[in-house]
């Protein structure tokens, strides 16, 4: 019985060999399988896109929270300008006046210098007029001309 239905698969595979029943079957399995490892490969090629678009769309959202701080920072710098413009109109208006001040002093201590220097010069000449004069006078004038000096000092 066993030899019966051996010899019995072995015509109906002639059969549908010989009818081509058996090659289309082989063909539709062979199509199946490729369409299937196509499926595969897209699928593989999907999930390693996945981490590219996760780290894209990261960057992506980093990028546009960064913007979003500059632009709150910059906000924030506007107001704290606009915050400390009268004080900065107040230290530049406070800074003037000192300055003019120091100005003041400057030519004031200018002017004392001047002054101190033509009494220093002019005292220095007087000076040196007294000892042309004492030379020219005789040994004795001198002796009384220098205790008439002393006591008017």
């Amino acid at each position: 019985m066993k030899k019966l239905l051996e010899f019995g698969r072995k015509a109906m595979f002639y059969v549908r060999v010989l009818s081509g029943y058996e090659e289309r079957r082989i063909r539709s399995y062979r199509l199946k399988l490729q369409k299937h490892l196509q499926q595969s490969e897209e699928r593989k090629a999907a999930l390693k896109k996945i981490p590219e678009q996760m780290i894209l769309s990261e960057v992506r959202r980093m990028v546009e929270e960064m913007q979003a701080l500059n632009k709150k920072l910059e906000e924030t710098e506007a107001a704290i300008e606009d915050h400390f413009k009268p004080i900065d109109k107040e230290a530049e208006i406070i800074m003037k006046m000192q300055l003019d001040g120091e100005e003041k002093t400057m030519r004031e201590m200018v002017k004392a210098m001047q002054a101190r220097a033509l009494l220093e010069k002019a005292e220095a000449d007087r000076i040196a007029g007294l000892k042309s004069a004492e030379a020219n006078q005789p040994v004795q004038e001198k002796a009384s001309t220098s205790t008439t000096q002393v006591e008017v000092r």
